[in-house]
This record gives C-alpha cells, sequence and structure tokens, in this order.
C-alpha cells in the first residue's frame, strides 16, 4: 500500500474568522479563487481521501466534491473540535489536517509529517516553519481522538494547551519559508494576493 492510501486529508473551514468580519475564510476569494481552492489543489494529490471541516455554507463546499462536515462541538470551538470530528470522519487511520486559508501549503506535507512521526513512533506530528510550531498542519492518528475529547469536554479549546499533554513529533519546513503564511486580518489578505498577482 503506497503512502497516500494511509491518510486522510482534511482541510479545516470550521472557523468563525472574526478578524476577517466573520466571513466564511474559506470562500474568501484571493486574487480571483476562494482561498480554500489553492489548499485543495495542492492537498488533494498527497492523501487518499479528502474532507471539508465547515460549520456553516456546506452547501457551497460541497459543490468541491468532497464530503463536508461540521464540528460535534457547537459554537466555532476551534481546530480541536475540527481535528476531533474529521478523525470520526475519516476512513483512514492517519488525518492530516491543514486550514483553509494556507494557499502555498508544501507538496511534500503529508510524506514528510509521516516519515518524522513514523522515525519518532509518535501518534502526532505537526509542522515547524523555522520560527514556530505550526500544530494545524499536523498528522494525528485516530488513537488521539479520545483524549481530544476528553479535553473539549472539560471546556478546554486550545490545541496548543492539549498539545502539550501529548508526546508529538517536528517536522522541521524552514525550506518552504511561505508555506505557512496564512490568512487573518484584511492587511494579511492583501499581503498575499500581491505575492499571488506577482508575475
Amino acid at each position: 500500500m503506497d503512502q497516500k492510501n494511509r491518510i486522510t486529508g482534511v482541510v479545516l473551514a470550521g472557523g468563525e474568522a472574526q478578524r476577517m468580519g466573520g466571513m466564511d475564510k474559506g470562500l474568501i476569494e484571493l486574487a480571483g479563487r476562494p482561498m480554500i481552492e489553492y489548499v485543495i489543489d495542492v492537498l488533494s494529490p498527497q492523501v487518499d481521501e479528502l474532507l471539508i471541516n465547515a460549520n456553516r455554507s456546506q452547501s457551497r463546499y460541497l459543490a468541491y466534491g468532497f464530503p463536508v462536515f461540521e464540528d460535534a462541538v457547537t459554537g466555532f470551538a476551534g481546530p480541536l473540535a475540527g481535528i476531533a470530528a474529521a478523525i470520526d470522519h475519516a476512513a483512514s487511520d492517519m488525518i492530516l489536517t491543514v486550514p483553509c486559508d494556507g494557499p502555498w501549503l508544501p507538496a511534500d506535507l503529508a510524506v514528510r509529517l509521516e516519515q518524522r512521526l513514523l522515525k519518532e513512533d509518535a501518534d502526532i506530528c505537526i509542522a515547524h516553519d523555522g520560527n514556530r510550531k505550526q500544530p494545524v498542519f499536523g498528522l494525528f492518528h485516530r488513537r488521539v481522538v479520545t483524549s481530544i475529547n476528553n479535553f473539549l469536554e472539560a471546556g478546554d479549546r486550545k490545541l496548543q494547551l492539549w498539545l502539550s499533554t501529548q508526546k508529538f513529533a517536528v517536522e522541521d519546513f524552514s525550506d518552504h519559508p511561505n508555506a505557512f503564511i496564512n490568512v487573518n486580518t484584511p492587511k494579511e489578505k492583501a499581503r498575499v494576493e500581491e505575492i499571488l498577482r506577482s508575475p
């Protein structure tokens, strides 16, 4: 079985995007295309199945031809809730999550995260951009779902805080300096669009 047949890719598009005026971030256009399209184009060849986690606009996301599911936890509970829901919906034991607003995903994201995870015999492997950890770009074995659900049921939401309770591997992607640029504010959107439109 080749590498991609062991991994389900999940685009996390379930956020509230308060800093973007509450707009559905994955559907905001960057240089004439919805943000999620950039992500789908790079992620789908790396995985066996692709899913989209969305808490609104499900019909628009379904138009991309992939299954769409929402968080089990209500109230826009953050990426950790999306990861838990992703594990419940994935056919694979390994779930690769990425945010919907990163237009420059590495084409080797899945294979490198998996190689590092296997090398360190871990259940989780997250990306590091050379300056800081990027835990939303992560590979998670489904066996961590009980721990995530217990954490969420206790009223906690922060992915970083949950990760601090886990043993996890880290893969260095400092060779992809733009890979983890994402769009959280109108100013960042303008900057990313300028780069995308440059020759």
